[in-house]
């Protein structure tokens, strides 16, 4: 952890601060731990005196920004329309500045938070065969214990709703019995995790681990680690300790692992073999995140588990933004991207702006339109501050004059930013929550012999039957599709039995990696929208070579490994397909760090840099939630409002 003077520490009152030189050599409470403990603030949202800032801004986003004496307007850009950089306009609005948003999508607020649907503020065509039905491309569940998205999601009177990460029966009760698919076994996750010994085994596991199912392998090594700031309750569920203790515990956790990649710390330090290590990726999702940072999955392991309770949004988590962008709509230019920021700061002086003036702007921003819609048109626009949400792998395509400090230079050049992919695919039946009865039913309705022909393993197997429910409506099945289907379909001819569940998942050793079902069925239509396919980093560049004729007749296939085959029969052939690392406006899905970047590089990244402040969830510690995005966007706005 290389100390400087000059790096950047948590929020100080909403505002960042720099840390203290470095102190004498031996001091144990020197450089190296106030830089972890400015993590572990950043963290647990404190400011520099360890008091906490949420309940601040949650009055800020109640109230609005505390009133200032003599304060004059000021005029702001904010680059970019996300949930930070909506969030910091509306409040700063409701304070009286005058606030410009510049947006690089032509027709489309919200970030990474995009969901697929009609008759959205986006225009776009119609997803699915079935107007009615929606499926997110980016953020898809909000967990409980996020209060400023919730105080939002309360605030604007938007519905939420249980996401059911973990499956239910009809009751609402959890039931565990989506499905376990690797090294070519199938079992449900329920028993799995009575008796885990075939999985395991499987996997070439030590003895030692034949009978522990791979959650309590891992849960066991990464306790010792949550001792630090949370103990065991009398109910057996961990609870915080006291502030100062957690303050200090996360603190001692990101000093000892901070530059640890989460594969050296289950070989190193908890003494995993690599079968075990194998056995734990693939069932629990860190395959992918192995050699990335430490503190990334340890964060992300303690906020995802069964007992956390996430929820989903009535219409798609894109009505958040799309209430928040009724509140801006005017300030709100779209099709313009930022190439290039000038900006006056009075400590490094650029002999390109020679226009300033003692009461002018500070900020000069050059745009140009992408030509969708004509010509393409340049402007400049100009302001006494901006606020920067871009991510910045992307704001490294972007000029700034005067140089950036050397901290956030290095920030922006080095930063990690992961990949990941999602495929959707509509069926015209919600074939998962059907019982046997269900599909001798459905089956009967396409041919009466099918149910057994599925069963016996003598159905056709040549894509004739693809979308042959009578339900599936017409024209949506390319000629393409059903070429790619029949040259790549799935030869097993093993039928399991039918899911007989609600919202949930599976995971696979496929290509498909981890597949979602819907939560709650779309209000008048039968069918729904599957999430065939979620997959990161390595997993996910694996579909990015694929276009989309090919892409979700693999991702059918892939289904059928798991489901079996006869769900092809419900198949529309309508899809759709998300690559964060292909498009344009987010240059990849989120920063996810690599060891030793929250204690190199995380605390210079929030720090304003003159009339030039910084949000978006990569500002925060919690990237890729939009919680991170709304605590950096409350930050910015006291920065400009209380300067």
């Amino acid at each position: 952890m290389a100390g400087t003077a000059t790096v950047a520490t948590a929020l100080t009152g909403g505002v960042a601060a720099a840390l203290p030189a470095p102190t004498a050599p031996g001091d144990s409470r020197g450089a190296d731990f106030d830089r972890c403990l400015a993590v572990a603030r950043a963290l647990l949202v404190l400011d520099s005196d360890d008091r906490p800032l949420v309940p601040r801004y949650q009055s800020v986003l109640q109230k609005g920004l505390p009133a200032q004496r003599r304060t004059r307007p000021k005029n702001v850009l904010v680059i970019g329309a996300g949930p930070a950089g909506l969030v910091a306009a509306w409040l700063l609005k409701r304070a009286g500045h005058r606030v410009t948003v510049l947006e690089a999508n032509g027709n489309r607020a919200g970030g990474r938070v995009k969901t697929f649907r009609s008759g959205g503020h986006e225009r776009a065509e119609q997803p699915f065969a079935d107007p009615r039905q929606y499926a997110e491309a980016g953020a898809m569940r909000i967990p409980g214990s996020h209060p400023l998205v919730m105080e939002l999601i309360d605030q604007f009177g938007l519905e939420k709703r249980r996401f059911h990460y973990v499956d239910v029966d009809s009751e609402g009760r959890p039931a565990n019995r989506t499905w376990i698919h690797v090294n070519g076994i199938r079992v449900r996750r329920a028993d799995y995790a009575r008796a885990p010994r075939r999985v395991n085994r499987s996997f070439g596991v030590p003895r030692a681990h034949w009978d522990t199912p791979a959650a309590v392998i891992l849960r066991s090594v990464l306790d010792p680690v949550r001792d630090e700031f949370s103990r065991v309750g009398r109910d057996g569920k961990r609870v915080d300790k006291p502030l100062p203790e957690r303050l200090q515990g996360w603190a001692r956790v990101v000093q000892r692992f901070g530059d640890w990649s989460m594969f050296r710390f289950l070989t190193e330090h908890a003494g995993l073999d690599e079968r075990t290590i194998d056995l734990i990726g693939t069932l629990e999702n860190l395959t992918s995140r192995l050699p990335l940072s430490f503190i990334h999955s340890f964060i992300g392991s303690s906020l995802i588990s069964p007992d956390t309770p996430f929820y989903e949004l009535e219409g798609g988590t894109a009505v958040l933004p799309d209430a928040l962008l009724e509140r801006v709509r005017k300030d709100v230019r779209f099709d313009r991207r930022v190439t290039r920021i000038q900006y006056h700061h009075p400590d490094r002086p650029s002999p390109d702006v020679e226009q300033v003036r003692s009461k002018g702007p500070h900020v000069w921003v050059d745009t140009v339109s992408e030509g969708r819609d004509g010509p393409v048109v340049r402007e400049q626009f100009t302001a006494d501050v901006a606020v920067v949400t871009v991510p910045f792998s992307g704001l490294r395509h972007v000029q700034i004059a005067p140089p950036m400090s050397y901290g956030k230079r290095r920030a922006v050049c080095e930063l990690h930013y992961d990949s990941a992919t999602k495929v959707l695919l509509e069926f015209s039946r919600r074939w998962w929550e059907f019982d046997e009865a269900d599909w001798k039913r459905e089956l009967r309705a396409v041919d009466p012999g099918l149910y057994d022909a599925y069963r016996t393993g003598r159905a056709a197997a040549d894509g004739s039957l693809l979308g042959a429910h009578p339900s599936v409506p017409a024209g949506h099945i390319t000629a393409g599709q059903r070429t790619h289907y029949a040259a790549n379909r799935a030869v097993a001819r093993d039928q399991p039995e039918a899911v007989d569940v609600v919202g949930g998942g599976s995971v696979s050793d496929n290509a498909n990696r981890f597949m979602f079902h819907p939560s709650h069925p779309v209000p008048g239509s039968a069918g729904g929208v599957v999430l065939a396919s979620y997959s990161w980093a390595d997993d996910a560049l694996r579909w990015d070579s694929l276009d989309d004729e090919a892409r979700y007749p693999h991702a059918l296939c892939g289904l059928q490994q798991v489901y079996g085959q006869r769900i092809e029969v419900f198949y529309t052939g309508a899809g759709r397909t998300q690559s964060w690392l292909r498009d344009p406006y987010a240059y990849g899905e989120a920063s996810v760090l690599l060891p030793g970047q929250h204690t190199e590089l995380l605390s210079a990244i929030p720090v304003a840099e003159g009339p030039l402040h910084f949000a978006g969830d990569h500002t925060s510690v919690k990237p890729a939630w939009i919680e991170g995005a709304v605590e950096s966007a409350v930050r910015a706005a006291l920065e400009i409002h209380t300067a």
